[in-house]
């Protein structure tokens, strides 16, 4: 499926629990046609302290839009 849009370009959502918000596209998934925008579906993670991981609590993670 091809996607116009692309890494760092600024989106409007048009539909969805954050109609209206405008953001910068981190990451698309061309095969799926979704896309990560910036502070958009964003979901609390509850992360453990690991070596690897800096962080570790309660983050904020940017999920998947579709």
């Amino acid at each position: 499926m091809k996607l116009h849009i692309k890494k760092g370009d600024e989106v409007v959502v048009l539909a969805g629990k954050d109609r209206g918000r405008k953001g910068k596209v981190l990451r698309v998934f061309a095969k799926k046609g979704t896309a990560v925008v910036e502070n958009i579906n964003v979901a609390k993670r509850h992360t453990r302290p690991t070596k690897t991981r800096a962080a570790s609590g309660i983050i904020d993670k940017p999920m998947r839009w579709t």
